[in-house]
């Protein structure tokens, strides 16, 4: 008998909306044969081939746990956005939020009340629908969880980790300007090594071009990478609210008296 592995009852789970265990059986009945699977569930009425509908569309939910110490977000997907912003679309999406935010070490997409619900909410409508991308974050001891869910679109949350004790509005001012500023780090050192060389390599070629030393370029060059920073890093990043505060977001978070450790923000669609 051929060996079932779980990636394989994934997929068939994936691309007919079944359920985990008869899409088992179903595996072990053909020997593996993920073809003669689709056919024997299309057989019984089954839609297959779900899966070939991109899921690009859905919503990202979040929730916090009662004591504040920590936050998840779910992005789940489907088809099309009037399936994606239903009820009982929303309702899952919340609810897998919810299951992530009480127990951060399981694996949400393989949870089987939320699995079981996506393949019955698939069924329903035909579509696509599954767990996206996930995270969950937990503060210090002497810290604060928080959630920012951009509500206009529901395609964007952020959820945060802090030392000291943010406020619900701080926690929304920041989450706002990480949704909307999409920095690729919290800080100078998390920005990926290759990706500085390169931006000084560049900025030294110009500046020699322009008939530089090699040493004022180089000079020229560390200016235009403080300028990349400001740019990309969310510490360094001039805060998006001006008639809130003027100045980086790291002043406004030291003006506050707290500290943000890390920062996970999950947009549909986006890697």
């Amino acid at each position: 008998m051929a060996d079932i592995t779980a990636k394989m009852v994934n997929e068939l789970r994936a691309k007919t909306g079944q359920p985990m265990m008869d899409c088992k059986k179903m595996l072990e009945k053909t020997g593996g044969d993920m073809q003669a699977a689709m056919e024997e569930f299309r057989k019984k009425g089954v839609k297959a081939s779900l899966q070939e509908r991109a899921a690009s569309e859905g919503r990202v939910l979040g929730a916090t746990t009662d004591d504040g110490k920590t936050a998840a977000i779910v992005e789940l997907n489907c088809n099309t956005d009037f399936t994606a912003k239903s009820e009982p679309f929303i309702k899952l999406a919340a609810k897998a939020a919810q299951a992530l935010a009480h127990n951060p070490t399981i694996d949400i997409a393989q949870a089987t009340e939320v699995n079981s619900a996506a393949t019955e909410l698939a069924q329903q409508t035909g579509e696509n629908v599954r767990v996206g991308k996930s995270a969950v974050l937990q503060a210090p001891a002497n810290g604060k969880a928080g959630l920012y869910l951009y509500g206009i679109t529901g395609k964007i949350g952020v959820i945060m980790s802090f030392t000291g004790n943010p406020s619900e509005d701080l926690i929304k001012q920041i989450g706002g300007h990480i949704a909307f500023a999409r920095p690729i780090g919290l800080t100078r050192a998390e920005v990926p090594a290759e990706l500085v060389a390169k931006e000084k390599e560049f900025a030294v070629e110009q500046a020699k071009a322009t008939g530089k030393p090699e040493a004022i370029a180089v000079k020229i060059a560390e200016g235009k990478l403080n300028s990349f920073f400001a740019e990309r890093v969310l510490l360094d990043q001039e805060f998006f609210n001006a008639q809130v505060f003027k100045g980086s977001v790291q002043n406004y978070l030291k003006q506050a008296g707290v500290t943000l450790e890390k920062y996970v923000r999950i947009e549909v669609g986006q890697g």
